[in-house]
Protein backbone atom coordinates (compact mmCIF):
# COMPACT_ATOMS: atom_id res chain seq x y z
CA UNK A 1 0.00 0.00 0.00
CA UNK A 2 0.97 3.43 -1.06
CA UNK A 3 1.20 6.96 0.80
CA UNK A 4 2.04 10.33 -1.04
CA UNK A 5 3.12 12.83 1.09
CA UNK A 6 3.62 16.26 -0.35
CA UNK A 7 5.37 19.20 0.87
CA UNK A 8 2.88 22.19 0.70
CA UNK A 9 4.55 25.82 0.07
CA UNK A 10 6.82 26.16 -2.63
CA UNK A 11 5.39 22.57 -4.43
CA UNK A 12 1.23 23.27 -4.76
CA UNK A 13 1.04 26.84 -3.68
CA UNK A 14 3.29 29.85 -3.28
CA UNK A 15 5.47 30.57 0.21
CA UNK A 16 3.09 32.21 2.47
CA UNK A 17 5.78 34.51 4.20
CA UNK A 18 7.42 35.23 1.17
CA UNK A 19 3.89 36.53 -0.14
CA UNK A 20 3.36 38.67 3.23
CA UNK A 21 6.77 39.74 3.01
CA UNK A 22 5.62 41.68 -0.23
CA UNK A 23 2.51 42.85 0.74
CA UNK A 24 4.08 43.99 4.03
CA UNK A 25 7.13 45.69 2.39
CA UNK A 26 9.47 43.69 4.59
CA UNK A 27 12.19 42.33 3.14
CA UNK A 28 13.64 40.13 5.96
CA UNK A 29 10.54 38.03 5.42
CA UNK A 30 11.29 36.23 2.40
CA UNK A 31 13.72 34.17 4.27
CA UNK A 32 12.20 30.60 3.94
CA UNK A 33 13.27 26.18 5.04
CA UNK A 34 15.02 26.90 1.74
CA UNK A 35 17.26 29.49 3.23
CA UNK A 36 17.22 28.33 6.86
CA UNK A 37 17.78 24.70 7.70
CA UNK A 38 17.10 25.27 11.43
CA UNK A 39 12.85 25.85 11.67
CA UNK A 40 12.92 26.75 15.08
CA UNK A 41 15.40 29.03 14.76
CA UNK A 42 13.47 31.06 11.42
CA UNK A 43 10.41 31.02 12.88
CA UNK A 44 11.46 32.51 16.29
CA UNK A 45 13.21 35.60 13.68
CA UNK A 46 10.26 35.61 11.74
CA UNK A 47 8.20 36.26 15.02
CA UNK A 48 10.19 39.00 16.51
CA UNK A 49 10.06 40.50 13.27
CA UNK A 50 6.36 40.70 13.11
CA UNK A 51 6.41 42.05 16.88
CA UNK A 52 9.00 44.48 15.93
CA UNK A 53 6.26 45.72 12.96
CA UNK A 54 3.10 45.23 15.07
CA UNK A 55 1.84 42.40 12.62
CA UNK A 56 -0.84 39.65 14.05
CA UNK A 57 -2.44 36.79 12.74
CA UNK A 58 -5.36 38.76 10.85
CA UNK A 59 -2.54 40.63 9.01
CA UNK A 60 -0.91 36.87 7.64
CA UNK A 61 -4.75 35.51 7.04
CA UNK A 62 -5.45 38.72 4.51
CA UNK A 63 -2.49 37.67 2.52
CA UNK A 64 -3.53 34.23 2.69
CA UNK A 65 -6.88 34.80 1.45
CA UNK A 66 -5.29 36.61 -2.32
CA UNK A 67 -3.40 33.39 -2.44
CA UNK A 68 -4.20 30.86 -5.17
CA UNK A 69 -2.47 27.30 -5.47
CA UNK A 70 0.64 27.17 -8.42
CA UNK A 71 -1.21 26.80 -11.65
CA UNK A 72 -1.61 22.98 -12.21
CA UNK A 73 -1.48 22.26 -8.59
CA UNK A 74 -4.93 21.30 -8.57
CA UNK A 75 -5.20 19.39 -11.38
CA UNK A 76 -1.99 17.71 -10.39
CA UNK A 77 -3.39 17.01 -7.00
CA UNK A 78 -7.07 15.61 -8.47
CA UNK A 79 -5.56 13.41 -10.26
CA UNK A 80 -2.99 11.86 -7.94
CA UNK A 81 -5.80 11.49 -5.29
CA UNK A 82 -7.29 9.32 -7.63
CA UNK A 83 -4.76 7.22 -7.91
CA UNK A 84 -3.64 6.66 -4.24
CA UNK A 85 -3.59 7.94 -1.00
CA UNK A 86 -2.04 11.23 -0.36
CA UNK A 87 -1.26 13.79 2.67
CA UNK A 88 0.53 16.72 2.45
CA UNK A 89 2.65 17.45 5.26
CA UNK A 90 3.76 20.60 6.19
CA UNK A 91 5.36 23.06 8.55
CA UNK A 92 3.17 25.86 8.27
CA UNK A 93 -0.26 25.93 10.42
CA UNK A 94 -3.76 25.05 10.69
CA UNK A 95 -4.46 28.86 11.07
CA UNK A 96 -2.85 29.71 7.87
CA UNK A 97 -3.50 26.37 5.84
CA UNK A 98 -7.10 26.26 6.26
CA UNK A 99 -8.09 28.69 3.08
CA UNK A 100 -5.34 26.94 0.73
CA UNK A 101 -7.07 23.68 1.36
CA UNK A 102 -10.06 24.37 0.40
CA UNK A 103 -8.88 26.08 -3.13
CA UNK A 104 -7.11 22.64 -3.33
CA UNK A 105 -10.62 20.59 -2.47
CA UNK A 106 -9.90 19.92 0.77
CA UNK A 107 -6.83 17.16 1.00
CA UNK A 108 -5.73 15.56 3.80
CA UNK A 109 -2.96 18.06 6.14
CA UNK A 110 -0.70 17.31 8.78
CA UNK A 111 0.56 20.89 10.01
CA UNK A 112 1.49 22.62 13.47
CA UNK A 113 -0.70 24.91 15.16
CA UNK A 114 -0.11 28.61 16.27
CA UNK A 115 -0.54 30.56 20.05
CA UNK A 116 -2.27 33.87 19.54
CA UNK A 117 -3.26 36.61 21.99
CA UNK A 118 -6.72 37.99 21.90
CA UNK A 119 -4.94 41.21 20.48
CA UNK A 120 -4.10 39.26 17.23
CA UNK A 121 -0.57 38.89 17.95
CA UNK A 122 1.38 35.40 17.62
CA UNK A 123 2.85 34.54 21.09
CA UNK A 124 4.58 31.11 19.63
CA UNK A 125 3.97 28.16 18.01
CA UNK A 126 3.19 24.65 18.71
CA UNK A 127 5.07 21.83 16.83
CA UNK A 128 2.94 18.59 16.19
CA UNK A 129 6.40 16.42 16.94
CA UNK A 130 9.72 16.97 16.67
CA UNK A 131 10.86 16.42 12.75
CA UNK A 132 7.08 16.84 11.51
CA UNK A 133 7.73 15.39 8.30
CA UNK A 134 10.72 12.49 8.50
CA UNK A 135 8.37 11.34 11.86
CA UNK A 136 5.18 10.95 9.90
CA UNK A 137 6.69 9.24 7.09
CA UNK A 138 8.19 6.60 9.88
CA UNK A 139 4.94 6.32 11.55
CA UNK A 140 3.01 5.45 7.96
CA UNK A 141 5.88 2.89 6.92
CA UNK A 142 5.36 1.72 10.91
CA UNK A 143 1.34 0.39 9.80
CA UNK A 144 2.32 -0.74 6.82
CA UNK A 145 2.79 1.93 3.93
CA UNK A 146 5.27 2.43 1.06
CA UNK A 147 5.85 6.06 1.07
CA UNK A 148 6.45 8.01 -1.66
CA UNK A 149 7.74 11.85 -0.86
CA UNK A 150 8.08 14.80 -2.60
CA UNK A 151 9.38 18.75 -1.41
CA UNK A 152 11.55 21.57 -2.24
CA UNK A 153 13.32 22.82 0.69
CA UNK A 154 15.67 21.30 3.65
CA UNK A 155 12.90 20.22 6.11
CA UNK A 156 11.80 18.20 2.95
CA UNK A 157 15.17 16.03 2.70
CA UNK A 158 14.36 13.75 5.74
CA UNK A 159 10.74 12.35 4.40
CA UNK A 160 12.39 12.52 0.65
CA UNK A 161 15.22 10.17 1.93
CA UNK A 162 13.60 7.55 3.90
CA UNK A 163 10.50 6.90 1.35
CA UNK A 164 10.77 3.76 -1.20
CA UNK A 165 10.91 6.89 -3.92
CA UNK A 166 11.62 10.02 -3.13
CA UNK A 167 11.96 13.78 -5.30
CA UNK A 168 12.66 17.31 -5.08
CA UNK A 169 10.31 19.77 -6.97
CA UNK A 170 10.92 23.48 -7.58
CA UNK A 171 13.69 23.14 -5.54
CA UNK A 172 17.08 25.45 -5.27
CA UNK A 173 20.01 24.95 -7.22
CA UNK A 174 21.94 24.61 -4.24
CA UNK A 175 19.91 21.74 -2.76
CA UNK A 176 19.86 20.07 -6.13
CA UNK A 177 23.44 20.68 -6.02
CA UNK A 178 24.09 18.91 -2.89
CA UNK A 179 21.69 16.30 -3.75
CA UNK A 180 22.48 15.30 -7.32
CA UNK A 181 21.43 11.27 -6.33
CA UNK A 182 17.95 12.80 -5.99
CA UNK A 183 15.47 13.42 -9.17
CA UNK A 184 14.80 16.95 -9.45
CA UNK A 185 11.40 17.95 -11.57
CA UNK A 186 10.15 20.90 -12.50
CA UNK A 187 6.39 20.51 -13.97
CA UNK A 188 3.59 18.77 -12.34
CA UNK A 189 3.33 16.63 -15.41
CA UNK A 190 7.14 15.50 -14.23
CA UNK A 191 6.08 14.86 -11.02
CA UNK A 192 3.23 12.76 -11.76
CA UNK A 193 4.62 10.49 -14.37
CA UNK A 194 7.17 9.96 -11.89
CA UNK A 195 4.83 9.21 -8.48
CA UNK A 196 2.76 7.20 -11.27
CA UNK A 197 6.45 4.81 -12.28
CA UNK A 198 6.90 4.64 -8.54
CA UNK A 199 3.35 3.27 -7.34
Amino acid sequence: MNIVCLDMEGVLVPEIWIAFSEASGIPELRRTTRDEPDYDRLMQWRLGILKEHGLGLREIQETIAKIDPLPGAKAFLDELRTLTQVIILSDTFEEFAKPLMEKLNWPSIFCNSLEVAESGEITGYKMRCSKSKLTTVKALQSIGYETIAAGDSFNDLGMIQASKAGFLFKSTEAIKADHPELPAFETFEELLAAIKQAL
